[in-house]
């Protein structure tokens, strides 16, 4: 039996042990929910929710405490290598190598995943080309705006083609002007690319301009909402950022988010 196609988390709990008081603290509480392939999602929540822990789960740097996740039918974490190659995260830091050009960043990636150097740089220029960063393949970071370098980050992160990209508030550092041009950005290659994109963000308006749907966690990480946003004509957007920022505040579900056409279910 083929294995299913995109991220399937199923009851998933996440308990760290304090090592003085020998203490549990949990962080994760029964998260479940599927993600297709191609999808891009939006998580949302209050600071702390254990969304970026949630994030480690699915990276593989981390193994749940009780329940699964699974990627294609594998395991992150037990699988840990399978996913050299097919995964790519983007985060708040861009995390470039400051000795090392922005040509050469991007090459980075596709250095360790054992490219040859013709294909290496072939690679990496044409994705600086298409993030418009072209005329700077040979600055280094510290040359560099804050958005021009995140630039370099998503193409370092497209540039290994990936299945599935993960973003863990990579554009909340950034003034809005930057941050919008980029979201777009993003969106419009992730989709060209046909990639599954998971989104970590605090701003709703990132989330409802980046996501097909948006999940809603409680703190600790419960899933609180299934939004597709598809559901949700633009004139009702308002009403939903509302009831978002409500629900998250509150720590518990929405009942009304069962309309319009029952758009939670």
């Amino acid at each position: 039996m083929t294995p299913p196609d995109g991220i399937v988390v199923e009851r998933v709990r996440k308990v760290f042990h304090q090592t003085g008081t020998g203490g549990a603290v949990v962080a994760i509480d029964r998260l479940d929910f599927r993600i297709a392939r191609g999808e891009m999602v939006a998580i949302v929540g209050q600071t702390g929710c254990g969304k970026s822990t949630f994030l480690n789960l699915l990276i593989g740097l981390d193994r749940p405490s009780e329940g699964r996740i699974a990627i294609d039918g594998r395991m992150p974490y037990d699988d840990f290598h399978h996913f050299r190659g097919h995964l790519a995260a983007v985060f708040q830091q861009d995390r470039l190598l400051p000795w090392r050009t922005a040509l050469d960043n991007v090459r980075l990636g596709l250095e360790l995943l054992g490219y040859g150097p013709a294909e290496q740089a072939e690679r990496a220029r044409r994705w600086l080309d298409r993030l418009g960063l072209g005329p700077f393949v040979g600055a280094f970071p510290h040359e560099l705006s804050g958005g021009m370098r995140q630039r370099v980050a998503l193409a370092r992160a497209f540039a290994i083609q990936p299945g599935l990209l993960l973003a863990d508030e990579a554009f909340g550092h950034l003034d809005e002007v930057t941050a919008a041009s980029l979201r777009q950005t993003f969106v419009e290659l992730a989709r060209k690319e046909g990639n599954t994109a998971v989104l970590v963000t605090h701003q709703l308006e990132e989330a409802i301009e980046l996501g097909d749907r948006i999940l809603v966690f409680g703190k600790p990480a419960r899933l609180l909402a299934d939004i597709h946003l598809e559901r949700w004509p633009p004139g009702e957007l308002p009403r939903l950022r509302t009831v978002i920022q409500r629900m998250i505040h509150a720590n518990e579900p929405a009942p009304e988010l069962g309309a319009p056409e029952e758009a939670s279910r």
